[in-house]
């Protein structure tokens, strides 16, 4: 598309969007001054969908009508309610149905999968990263490889970007994985860094994975929602997100997690386990021996908090009319406006360290400002812009394809003009 820097064109731009009907389906809070703010940040917290206070009180009223019994007897019953989610959740993240089940919270289920799928041996007991994956996802890494008494400084292998670089190439981790091809037991990947905004090849590195015996499993945790992973077709033997970024489920709520569906009912997998996992024929009868659910379900642990997943339904039902290719194909044409109009600044203070082909990243570019202190950032929140600072130089910027718009987009470079002046 040959982009322009009118205001004309991006207004034109939003009238041709087939999607900006969603935008109306969405709360944006407002400043003191009651104007609604310039909301960028659906890559740490996605919005609020209008339709969410109704499904959640739905299931408030059906808890004081029918109390208990309302895991049989309200209209969505809570004993299945998980299964409501299941085909929507599928779409999104490219799987089977069976393969994925909304349980716990992220860093909860990584390391519920890391139970299963991080089998140290002698010497085949390494993990692979990316050096600048998310804080948890470091975290719990290391912590597993201690609890295995591995020492992580000797267990924990990062694949780093090269030196002047900012993202991570793809033969650079061929080359790690050809080094320690018989010491790792598992590559655990961040499907798109939240950093730089990267989103990587998921099936390349679950090939590469696999050729050299180890295990692999991505978080989806800014990927779910944003990009479309095909979990299924990839390969990968495990992945987890969380729902309330992209997936706008609100603060705090619940995970998902994709299981390939090779390993629904394998006996040789251990896992850490719990009775919302057993069969469901036989669950109530509380004296059998644990006999999973084969598939995702299995690896549920406890009855799940139905208001969080009624939240989580009310935004998978937006995704459902809205169609995630449909979504997809907007959010590259956004972050492709969103990159033409940062280079026509022509600032050599700014540089943008997101991959620039779209198919390389998600709907988040993040600008690397040379100098700063914050207080670029802290002038554009102070303009009304809901963004987000990552230390020690980057604002990120998330235009959400659900419910931003091109003129979102326009309006955001003239507030940085503003700012940088």
């Amino acid at each position: 598309m040959n982009y322009n820097t009118t205001e004309a064109f991006a207004q034109e731009l939003d009238q041709k969007d087939p999607l900006k009907e969603f935008r109306k389906e969405f709360l944006f809070p407002k400043n003191q001054d009651d104007e609604p703010q310039l909301y960028l940040c659906g890559n740490s917290l996605g919005l609020q969908p209008r339709q969410t206070a109704n499904y959640i009180q739905k299931e408030l009223q059906d808890w004081a009508n029918y109390g208990v019994n309302g895991h049989t007897e309200a209209e969505h019953a809570w004993m299945p309610y998980h299964e409501f989610l299941s085909e929507s959740m599928a779409k999104i993240v490219g799987a089977k149905p069976h393969e994925v089940i909304v349980m716990n919270t992220l860093t909860v289920n990584l390391h519920l999968m890391m139970v299963s799928f991080y089998e140290p041996q002698e010497k085949r007991n390494k993990i692979v990263i990316e050096a600048d994956a998310f804080p948890s996802d470091k975290y719990a890494v290391e912590s597993q490889l201690k609890f295995h008494n591995i020492d992580p400084a000797e267990g924990l292998i990062l694949w780093k970007p090269r030196p002047g670089e900012y993202t991570c190439r793809m033969e650079d981790l061929e080359q790690l994985l050809e080094t320690h091809k018989d010491e790792v037991a598992l590559v655990m990947i961040g499907s798109t860094n939240y950093y730089t905004g990267q989103a990587f090849n998921l099936k390349a590195i679950t090939k590469l994975g696999h050729k050299h015996g180890a295990k692999v499993g991505f978080d989806l945790a800014h990927g779910a929602g944003n990009i479309q992973p095909d979990l299924h077709n990839t390969n990968a033997d495990f992945a987890v997100w969380c729902t309330y970024k992209y997936l706008n489920s609100g603060p705090g709520s619940l995970g998902g997690c994709f299981v390939h569906e090779r390993h629904a009912n394998s006996p040789k997998l251990k896992r850490f386990v719990g009775w919302w996992g057993h069969d469901k024929s036989t669950r109530f009868n509380m004296r059998k021996d644990f006999k999973p659910i084969p598939g995702a379900e299995g690896w549920q642990l406890s009855n799940p908090p139905i208001l969080s997943m009624a939240a989580i339904r009310a935004s998978l039902d937006v995704f459902e009319r809205a169609g995630f290719d449909n979504l997809r194909q907007k959010s590259k044409q956004l972050t492709s406006y969103l990159a033409f109009l940062v280079e026509q600044l022509n600032n050599p203070n700014i540089k943008i360290i997101t991959p620039s082909h779209p198919d390389e990243r998600g709907c988040q570019l993040s600008f690397q400002i040379k100098g700063a202190n914050k207080s670029v950032f802290n002038a554009l929140s102070k303009a009304n812009v809901v963004a987000d600072w990552r230390e020690p130089d980057v604002i990120r910027i998330a235009p959400t394809p659900l419910y931003n718009s091109y003129t979102d987009v326009y309006n955001f470079i003239q507030r940085l003009k503003q700012v940088l002046a």
